[in-house]
């Protein structure tokens, strides 16, 4: 059942160079050079017993069950560590193999409780499956003498239970988190009989480094390490590939399933996102899924004031169409809109922007992407044609340089961060541009070379500081910039960085930046090879985010770091479907495919197939319907999955705007946030309970398949259909592979997209078209999508956010491993045990200077309001600045942030807000009111799950 154990070759072969020619058991093998002989055997149709191997780790060697005789040579070699060679005559089949197999069985066996048939993992344990192979039935030692039958288990963490009872120290979980994790927490301590699995300095699992990512877990060949569900539930039988719903690396999992419960989710090796590796969330935090306070039936209420009372689809879907349309009537065609949401399917999103603009007649659509990397979108298209990132995953592997600025891969996008981490030990170079020491700048066995902790908004000074290196110390690629550049923006540009007020000397008051080392910073990334810049919401999430961007963009085209492997301008996207949410075209401005509203042939293609006429103009982004709520013009809003009052800036006025309109419908899985101020509740569903695609942040589709039946009664894709046929536009499908058709027949990118497709080829990175049957991993290559690279000026302009005498520091914020976004989902795991509330870092020198100490309760308040949380002091921060996550909404971190945003897209200014810190004796007004309203919500859920 568990995917280990489905594809064990030991060693991977090289793919590259030259073939060698054996025989093994009589058979002669063609293999490339470099391949063990394990795999040779393997791919040749045989099977060699083995417990220490994997084709997810190097080999190692250590069980000695995968012996052989090779003609000509004395012993017998371990074959997963012994290279094939042109000629070789390999028997992995004797009398004496058998004989030392059986042996060493024995002795495993022989320190192995004898409850094979109660045991957990009975039927799902390779110790059992190698004893039969090898054809063991009796074990002459029995218990005699010294055993590990009374070691302790280990139950800390909730999601697996450690038995050393049963570990027979073949080194996998060790070597799966050194070399598929990158963690290092788990060793091996003491030799000899004493030998067992240690995580950290004799620390329990949960207190130690581990990462419960499951990588220890996937890699156990007994049940040492075993899930806590199998343990409770049995095995799964049955299992189905989907997608994970969490952030925007979109790994590829199995669900595993016994009836409609989900027993576990096991990485499928196959997924081109993941390659069988995954992370606590994913791996483990589908608890969501069956939570008590998790809303099963519609809900209404007149007033926000009002009780909610449970009424069925019928009523609740009537009620939403007459309200809109009764609104629409009293106050004009524009007067309502809709939120697509980044965690939903790229279907969908794409029926919710449909019926805003077919259905209610407007543009008035836009998604939670706005306040995320909406200056991706922006800055991308307008330098190299196209909105999205140029690489897929693998690329990582042939960087020689790697330069993160603004994103933490590491807590935020948890199974690239491992992949990188591993590029890095394999001797790539790193850079860090971020005003926070993450992780990355110093973990085990990797040393950032430069790590520059810039002040907080001057992403475009630094930036432009690296390029003014690149153009005055003739670091350009000018062959490339010829080839593939228009020359005169480059001109402009380059006269421009070149300036001596761009000099990295000029600029660093500014910045807080040590000159000389952004000067061998910028060497690097121009001289040290293939150079790959990764960035996150760090850069897109101020004032200057579109600026940002750009400016990346222009550093890559100037040295050549684009178009090939290994290099490119990748944003690591926050949501699992931040990416599909924009290519359905959910901005007010633009349809899918990013084609603008106002262009006459776009807007008649889809009046010819919706049956309708679209307006042309641009409708209202999400600051602007808030805007217009507070003013009276904007009175209905349909959200579908999104808590804009937990996760949108300066949380005053979105309550504010929320309030003041007639029917806000929220659908989503709890009552949220948002849902304070909603007259509709409509329950959505679950990934598990879905088909449809995602689109990961390397435009990779993806399809979700549903593994359960919605336990609200309807998909999501079924509620909008629903809507749409209530306020009389109809839209009729009858699955969702019927709109992925639609989209593939109006997206140009999409084309070739089909779910029949996508079962072929697994997943398609866009575009895919007759150019590009199988989609594109790596974009550019030959040109660029708007023709030549366009360079854009890139002047700093500071915020207007500034600190001062009474806000004299500047507050920047972040995710953390264990939760995700707004925390709906994983607060209702046991992923909170990791991470009960939101922290603020502060430095030593500014927690001294206000008498704060470590995990003391304090107040943060900005010019925009006030919230308390504990300080957490650490040098981690730069004096002057501090720092929190947002997961939790007792903490309000968006009640401080202001309204200021990016000049181009309105993106939030979330990551620079001037705050005053000080000692604090218990919670604001504003989170009285919430811990109010908290205990009505668990109310409410209760007794709905009464």
């Amino acid at each position: 059942m568990s995917l280990i154990h489905e594809i064990d070759y030991g060693t991977p072969a090289s793919r590259a160079g030259t073939t060698v020619r054996l025989t093994i058991d009589g058979r002669e093998v063609e293999v490339p050079e470099g391949t063990s002989i394990m795999r040779a055997a393997t791919e040749a149709g045989g099977s060699i017993p083995k417990l220490c191997a994997t084709d997810m780790l190097d080999a190692f060697g250590s069980c000695r069950l995968c012996l052989v005789e090779v003609e000509g040579r004395n012993g017998t070699p371990a074959s997963c560590t012994t290279p094939v060679a042109d000629g070789m005559v390999v028997r992995t089949q004797t009398p004496r193999l058998q004989k030392l197999r059986r042996g060493v069985m024995e002795l495993y066996i022989s320190d192995h409780p004898l409850d094979c048939l109660t045991c957990a993992a009975n039927g799902d344990c390779e110790l059992q499956d190698m004893a039969g192979a090898v054809g063991l039935r009796d074990v002459r030692y029995g218990y005699q003498g010294e055993n590990h039958l009374g070691a302790a288990k280990d139950s800390s963490t909730p999601y697996f239970t450690y038995d050393p009872s049963k570990c027979i120290v073949c080194s996998r979980c060790v070597r799966a988190c050194e070399e598929v994790q990158g963690t290092f927490a788990l060793t091996i301590e003491d030799r000899g009989f004493g030998s067992r699995v240690a995580a950290g300095m004799g620390e329990t699992f949960f207190d130690s480094e581990c990462v419960s990512c499951g990588a220890c877990v996937q890699a156990c060949p007994t049940a040492t390490l075993m899930e806590t569900a199998v343990i409770e539930k049995g095995l799964p039988e049955r299992s189905v590939v989907t997608t994970c719903a969490y952030c925007g690396v979109g790994c590829t999992f199995k669900a595993e399933m016994r009836g409609e419960d989900l027993i576990r989710m096991v990485p499928y090796k196959d997924g081109k996102a993941n390659r069988g590796h995954s992370c606590v969330k994913g791996r483990f935090a589908w608890g969501y899924a069956t939570h008590r306070e998790r809303i099963l039936n519609p809900m209404l209420r007149e007033r926000i004031t009002d009780p909610w009372r449970e009424v069925s689809w019928d009523e609740a879907i009537a009620h939403v169409a007459r309200e809109f349309r009764r609104i629409q009537g009293k106050y004009g065609r524009v007067s309502v809109g809709g939120i697509t949401s980044s965690r939903c399917t790229n279907e969908e999103t794409f029926l919710v922007q449909k019926l805003v603009r077919a259905g209610f007649g407007n543009n008035n659509v836009d998604t939670c992407a706005r306040v995320c990397h909406s200056p991706t979108g922006y800055g991308l298209k307008t330098t190299f044609g196209t909105s999205a990132g140029t690489q897929d995953f693998d690329s990582v592997e042939d960087s020689d340089v790697i330069l993160v600025i603004g994103a933490n891969p590491t807590d935020g996008h948890p199974v690239f961060g491992s992949r990188m981490k591993k590029r890095l030990r394999q001797g790539a170079q790193l850079i860090v541009i971020d005003p926070r020491r993450i992780d990355l700048v110093r973990t085990p066995h990797v040393q950032a070379a430069h790590h520059l902790p810039l002040r907080p908004g001057t992403n475009v000074a630094v930036l432009t500081a690296l390029a003014h290196v690149v153009v005055t110390e003739g670091l350009v690629d000018e062959a490339f910039v010829r080839a593939r550049c228009d020359l005169d923006s480059f001109q402009a540009w380059a006269d421009f960085v070149a300036a001596p007020q761009n000099a990295p000397e000029a600029v660093a008051d500014a910045t807080g930046v040590d000159p000389l080392a952004l000067r061998a910073a910028a060497r690097l990334y121009a001289t040290g090879g293939n150079a790959a810049i990764y960035y996150g919401l760090g850069v897109t999430e101020h004032s200057q985010g579109s600026t940002t961007v750009m400016a990346i963009a222009n550093l890559a085209m100037a040295t050549g770091n684009i178009g090939r492997k290994g290099v490119g301008v990748n944003p690591l996207r926050g949501q699992n479907n931040v990416q599909g949410a924009c290519d359905m075209g959910s901005f007010p401005h633009e349809m899918s495919g990013y084609r603008h509203v106002a262009d006459d042939a776009t807007r008649a293609m889809f009046e010819e197939l919706w049956g309708t006429t679209l307006d042309r103009e641009p409708g209202l982004r999400i600051p602007n319907m808030l805007d217009a709520a507070v003013s009276g013009s904007f009175k209905g809003l349909y959200i579908q999955g999104e808590d804009i009052l937990q996760s949108d800036p300066n949380t005053a006025h979105v309550a504010a705007g929320l309030a003041a309109m007639e029917c806000v419908v929220v659908q989503d899985l709890f009552l949220n946030e948002t849902a304070n101020y909603a007259h509709v509740f409509l329950p959505g569903s679950t990934f598990l309970e879905k088909d449809g695609t995602f689109t990961n942040a390397e435009r990779r589709i993806q399809r979700v398949r549903r593994v359960m039946t919605p336990r609200s009664g309807k998909a999501d894709w079924e509620i909008t259909l629903d809507i749409a046929h209530a306020m009389g536009y109809a839209m009729t499908y009858s699955h969702p592979s019927e709109i992925m058709d639609e989209i593939a027949r109006v997206t140009p990118t999409f084309t070739g997209v089909s779910y029949d497709r996508l079962e072929q080829l697994g997943s398609i990175q866009w575009p895919c078209n007759a150019a590009a049957p199988e989609g594109t991993p790596v974009m550019h290559m030959q040109g660029f999508v708007r023709g030549q690279g366009r360079f854009m000026i890139t002047e700093y302009v500071p915020t207007d956010e500034r600190t001062g005498p009474r806000f004299p520091l500047l507050l920047t914020t972040g995710r953390i491993l264990s939760q995700y976004n707004v925390g709906a989902q994983t607060r209702r795991t046991e992923n909170s045990r990791w991470h009960e509330e939101d922290v603020l870092e502060i430095h030593p020198h500014d927690a001294e200077q206000r008498g704060v100490r470590d995990g003391d309760l304090v107040k943060l308040q900005s010019r925009a309001g006030a919230t308390t949380l504990k300080a957490t002091i650490t040098d981690r921060v730069a004096p002057g600045v501090v720092y929190t996550t947002f997961h939790h909404p007792m903490t309000q971190a968006n009640v401080v942030t202001t309204d200021y945003s990016d000049w181009a897209t309105n993106c939030p200014e979330y990551k620079v807000t001037a705050v005053q810190v000080s000692p604090s004796n218990g919670p604001t007004d504003w989170q009285t009111r919430y811990d109010d309203h908290g205990r009505q919500s668990r109310r409410i859920a209760a007794d709905a799950a009464e």
